[in-house]
């Protein structure tokens, strides 16, 4: 599997996007995030994926401008948060995120998560900003199979993007299979689980068998199951680590071993009591 840091995967709309980025979640807003962001840019990092909720949308945009890049260079994903939902409710907190941001077009804007009685509203508002032109894809975070069942019942787009937390320590093969079956791209959030299982010795030993740390052996997985990653750092050391995934190769031996780690490991919310 030949990959770079710019590699990308085509959605279900015909965009390219990059299947390797950073995420800001937990990134204090001013100095931490921008300084982040822009050491990312210069490494190669070419997606970038903030949220209202985070409150450094300002910051990443501020980033991505300073970083010298066109912006046809960076794929920027934003999220709509549950206080924003419903459909005028969602339009006005996009157009917010927008000029927060500050650089132009948004590539990917999400439902950050399913709230009852609000979803199908706010979906209707990102398909009238896809229709629009005002942002280039839409899509999802945080929702189940069910979820997603739900949303084929009244949606005249299939999201383009599934962002959920996965590891391999929280693999959500079902969701996953689902997502492939209707031509949804998996996102993988806190793919490194927060560095949780670093000491796990299956985990250590495949790690030192190709001279690579914990976090990179985690992140190639990710690459090799096909999703799109986006694991947080705000180091430099962290994040030229993480970028330094594209010049080793799992074996289909090692990622069935590492398939063997799945231990339903959640470090994030868990959507799957919401109804």
């Amino acid at each position: 599997m030949s990959l770079h840091i710019a590699s990308t995967v085509e959605l279900n709309n015909g965009i390219k996007m990059p299947r390797f980025g950073l995420g800001t979640y937990r990134m204090s807003p001013g100095k931490e995030t921008y300084d982040a962001v822009r050491s990312a840019l210069d490494v190669g990092y070419r997606l970038i994926d903030t949220a209202s909720y985070y409150a450094n949308e300002k910051d990443v945009g501020r980033a991505i401008k300073d970083s010298g890049l066109h912006r046809d260079e960076v794929f920027v994903t934003t999220k709509l948060f549950n206080h924003d939902q419903g459909y005028s409710e969602a339009l006005k907190a996009f157009e917010a995120s927008q000029r927060r941001i500050d650089v132009g077009t948004i590539d990917l804007f999400l439902i950050h998560w399913p709230v009852l009685a609000l979803r199908q509203r706010s979906w209707k508002a990102l398909e009238t900003l896809l229709k629009q032109g005002r942002c280039r894809s839409i899509g999802v975070s945080n929702y189940t199979v069910a979820h997603l069942k739900e949303l084929g019942s009244y949606a005249e787009y299939v999201p383009a993007v599934n962002q959920v937390e996965l590891s391999p320590y929280l693999q959500q093969t079902e969701l996953v299979d689902a997502c492939r079956t209707i031509g949804v791209q998996v996102e993988s959030y806190s793919p490194l689980a927060r560095g949780k299982r670093f000491g796990h010795q299956g985990l250590r030993d495949l790690a030192e068998a190709h001279g690579r740390s914990p976090a990179q052996v985690m992140l190639r997985w990710g690459l090799q199951k096909g999703h799109v990653i986006i694991p947080k750092a705000v180091s430099s050391e962290h994040i030229v680590e993480n970028a330094g995934i594209f010049d080793f190769t799992l074996s289909d031996a090692e990622m069935e071993e590492m398939d063997g780690f799945e231990s339903g490991l959640r470090v994030s919310w868990d959507p799957t009591g919401v109804p």
